[in-house]
């Protein structure tokens, strides 16, 4: 039997001819996402789409490898450059192709800040009052606080942050100690730009001894067909990680609080929810369990008993504090993979400070974007790691934003050199109403982006 595991192509089934690196990011939507705070379509810091296409290829054929061990018949997988950036921007292609009323504020603007003293810094909460201590100490009117607050807390969905002008030329006024005290005392977190490249840590960290996996369906031939995960997280990490192990053939139940995850009613809506979660959870079963009881945790645990994975991303402490340890999982079902995706590992220690992707950028010294590239290539990196796991019969899988980024460093250090030879899309609506993408793209009240992988059987 021939097989064709890890092969990675530049276009796969988009009908262009893309040469490399920077036709991909232009024609695919990178570098109009990221060019949005600085006004006009701009590429990347690094050579984004070929790293996660390189990802994405060694994910596929550890899957392929466990659909193996496991009797299901494939007999190979290849992924994409192309397919790889489609990924990268599918929260923004929904956001873009929702049809509402909803106007999105895509004016240029963002950090990171700079100091009196020229060193650039991000600062990170996402606690409004925090928001408004910080800025009332720096003598910034309360009216202009609060309205600069949601570009600052969606830039992470919109990819660009317009701020008031006086919060960065109070900023600008003082030199970084200063701002380091004020951010120590009101609660905010402040991360200086690193000026190296973070690029040497693990990716993620597989252990322990499982019991196997149970039988594929065989009228579903993915790697991870006939599994079940059950998934408690926020953001994007922690959902993408689940939205890939569903494109692989699992059974995802997402737990969501009672009322819904509050990221499912922000604008714009596609359907019955934002189009942005849609592009992270559509195809998952959702149950709403308050896991601040002790009758939801116990839920939670009746559930696990029925599950292969459970993967969260809460806070550190979160699980302990919860009796929802790996101990407690391992307790209600032996042999349960247990999967963390955190923001910064144990490297900063048992309470590290907020660890979201623009912060972790910094620290890591990964080229600034507000693109949210740490969150889904930590997304496509947890995904690897659970798979892994699973693949090895381990119990255990760790991951975080900050072991993603030192894989993404660690990958940038050869760049394409080949041209631009393809127009730049400007325009998703107009990407995802182009016939020649549509062999990747799934319409619906959205357009959402179909599997990074092409499995044959």
């Amino acid at each position: 039997m021939i097989t064709e595991v890890d092969a990675v192509t530049v276009a796969g089934p988009i009908d262009l001819p893309l040469a490399g690196e920077l036709d991909v990011q232009a024609a695919c939507g990178i570098m109009h996402v990221h060019g949005r705070r600085f006004g006009e379509p701009t590429p990347l810091g690094l050579d984004y789409a070929s790293i996660l296409a390189a990802e994405l290829a060694e994910l596929g054929g550890v899957a392929w490898g466990l659909a193996r061990d496991r009797g299901i018949p494939l007999r190979g997988v290849s992924t994409s450059m192309a397919q790889a950036a489609l990924l990268a921007v599918s929260q923004y292609l929904a956001a873009a192709t929702a049809g509402d009323d909803h106007a999105e504020d895509l004016f240029p603007g963002g950090p990171p800040f700079r100091s009196a003293d020229g060193v650039a810094y991000e600062i990170e909460t996402l606690d409004p009052a925090v928001w408004q201590r910080f800025w009332r100490t720096l003598g910034i009117d309360g009216r202009v606080i609060s309205n600069a607050w949601r570009p600052f807390l969606l830039r992470f969905a919109t990819a660009t942050c317009p701020l008031p002008p006086g919060l960065v030329k109070a900023l600008a006024a003082r030199p970084i100690a200063e701002a380091e005290r004020i951010a120590v005392r009101t609660g905010m977190t402040l991360v200086r730009v690193a000026d190296r490249r973070l690029d040497r840590l693990p990716a993620f960290a597989v252990s322990g001894l499982g019991r196997g996996h149970r039988p594929a369906r065989p009228s579903v031939p993915l790697p991870l067909s006939g599994l079940v995960v059950l998934e408690s997280c926020r953001r994007v990490q922690g959902p993408l990680a689940g939205h890939l192990l569903r494109l692989l053939g699992a059974t995802v139940l997402r737990i969501e609080p009672p009322g819904g995850d509050p990221l499912r009613w922000v604008p714009p809506i596609a359907g019955d929810a934002s189009a942005r979660f849609r592009a992270l959870n559509d195809g998952k079963e959702v149950i709403e369990i308050d896991l601040s009881t002790r009758d939801g945790r116990g839920h939670l645990l009746d559930l696990a008993v029925g599950a292969d994975v459970f993967l969260h991303n809460w806070a550190p402490g979160k699980a302990g504090q919860w009796s929802l340890s790996a101990l407690d999982l391992a307790r209600a079902r032996p042999g349960i993979l247990y999967a963390h995706a955190s923001g910064w590992g144990a490297e900063l220690g048992p309470e590290p400070p907020v660890g979201t992707d623009f912060v972790v950028q910094a620290y890591a010294g990964v080229p600034p974007s507000l693109m949210t590239i740490v969150d889904v290539f930590g997304g496509v990196v947890c995904a690897h790691a659970i798979v892994t796991a699973l693949a090895r019969g381990a119990t255990r899988a760790d991951s975080s934003l900050l072991s993603a980024a030192s894989r993404l460093n660690a990958g940038a250090r050869r760049r394409c050199d080949r041209p631009l030879s393809v127009p730049v899309c400007d325009d998703l609506a107009a990407l995802a109403a182009d016939p020649r993408f549509s062999r990747a793209l799934i319409h619906d009240d959205c357009v959402l982006v179909a599997s990074p992988w092409e499995f044959t059987s």
